[in-house]
């Protein structure tokens, strides 16, 4: 994956403020908390894989506070229905007429914690609301709130009793990320800041619904070069012929790293997205959006690795600042 050199640039002012925010409760944690702005921008969602206890509630949470935004969690277990998600129709005797009860689905920041412990029902059921913005119930369409943000958790340890994604749920989130563990500084850091009173009770917004919405507006008019879209679709075309994929990214996988692209240009202050934008990106976005040959896993090859390699093959554009639309 491309290294940063954070001197090298400056936040959006806006979202500089979030990620600072944020910061006060997550040590040692800013890429994670960029990259689920960048979803969040992008109309996307985030697929976050890691051990327990790194602090990935935490960090839904954080950021949840630090945009102002409501905050529900739905945690996964075998027995839970889609029901429980979207909510039930009561019937009102007083009225005489069923009134709607939404369930924890309708929210902005929609924690799904472990969802691979639930069934293959209720994970479609809520897949389904994630790239449709809405879900049935009774046979009413009920339009969720925008901006609308889920955060999946899954334990990459623990396999038994789970039901794993398929392929091509996977492909309905925009990027997928880990936490990792702190380094021992920031572990140390890590017990000052708790101390007496989680940081997470103080924490304040540090940007509006209404500023939200319009810089999601802003993302969508962020400028892209003829080139950069070719390089992207260069680096998709070519996991359809890597010796090692067996199914490589489809069309689905180019608009979201075009669209990330867009947002994170924006997460970076500038209105036009550059060849490293993309080459940054790509193995979050594209990752888990391909399925290796079973003797490419036998050799213990992994899709970060075919990624890398990817990356290392397909030449970038020569980069020019472009301003103008």
């Amino acid at each position: 994956m491309s290294a940063r050199n954070e001197n090298s640039f400056e936040y959006h002012p806006q979202l500089r403020d979030v990620i600072t925010n944020v910061e006060k409760v997550m040590v040692g944690k800013k890429q994670v908390t960029e990259l689920t702005l960048v979803s969040m921008l992008a109309g996307g969602h985030v697929l976050l894989e890691d051990v327990p206890g790194v602090g990935k509630t935490m960090m839904v949470r954080s950021i949840a506070k630090s945009l102002g935004l409501t905050f529900n969690r739905i945690q996964f277990t075998p027995d839970l229905l889609p029901s429980d998600m979207t909510g039930v129709s009561i019937y009102n005797q007083k009225d005489m007429s069923f009134e709607f009860r939404p369930g924890p689905l309708v929210g902005n920041v929609i924690l799904a914690d472990e969802i691979n412990r639930t069934s293959p029902k209720t994970q479609s059921a809520l897949l389904e609301s994630m790239e449709e913005m809405s879900m049935t119930v009774d046979g009413q369409t009920h339009i969720l709130p925008d901006p609308f943000l889920v955060m999946a958790t899954q334990n990459p340890i623990e396999y038994e009793g789970t039901y794993p994604l398929p392929e091509a749920q996977l492909d309905r989130f925009l990027m997928k990320l880990t936490m990792g563990y702190p380094t021992p500084e920031e572990e140390f850091n890590v017990l000052n800041v708790i101390g007496n009173e989680h940081p997470i009770h103080l924490l304040k917004p540090a940007i509006s619904a209404e500023e939200i919405a319009e810089l999601k507006t802003a993302v969508k008019n962020i400028y892209v070069s003829d080139s950069v879209k070719r390089y992207i679709v260069d680096l998709v075309n070519r996991t359809r012929n890597h010796k090692s994929i067996a199914l490589g990214v489809s069309p689905r996988g180019s608009l979201a790293l075009l669209k990330a692209a867009q947002a994170y240009a924006l997460l970076m202050n500038r209105d036009f997205v550059i060849p490293d934008d993309v080459k940054y990106l790509a193995p979050f976005v594209l990752v888990h959006r391909v399925l290796l040959k079973p003797e490419a896993r036998f050799e213990g090859v992994t899709a970060q690795e075919v990624i890398k390699d990817l990356l290392a093959r397909v030449p970038a554009p020569i980069h020019k600042e472009q301003h103008a639309r």
